[in-house]
């Protein structure tokens, strides 16, 4: 049996978020979170704030970024902060995969 801090991807769960969309929780705590964002050419991540600190790694593709009103454009191995309760989202410029920690969890990802 597999302690719980591993994570395996035949374990993981995704789940529908909007169309072109998906998110599969990878790790957690209360204190942090690790989630995956799949996106399909085109999908958009709505603007949105929360109250967690969020850093985004762009694992794969493209994304049009939208940050406190500034947008720009990251390639693949680009890397985001958002502060909490700033408003931002994106926009997928091809097939992408976002890599998100939160701080504290989103328990309403659980």
């Amino acid at each position: 049996m597999m302690p719980d801090f591993y994570t395996l991807p035949e374990s993981l769960t995704w789940t529908e978020t909007s169309p072109g969309n998906r998110r599969a929780v990878l790790a957690h705590r209360p204190e942090m979170m690790l989630v995956a964002f799949s996106f399909d050419k085109g999908a958009i991540g709505a603007l949105h704030s929360h109250p967690h600190t969020q850093v985004s790694y762009v694992a794969k593709g493209s994304f049009e970024v939208t940050a406190d009103g500034v947008t720009t454009t990251l390639p693949a191995g680009s890397s985001f902060i958002v502060a909490p309760n700033l408003v931002h989202g994106v926009v997928a410029l091809e097939d992408g995969l976002l890599i998100d920690t939160f701080t504290p969890s989103r328990d309403d990802f659980l």
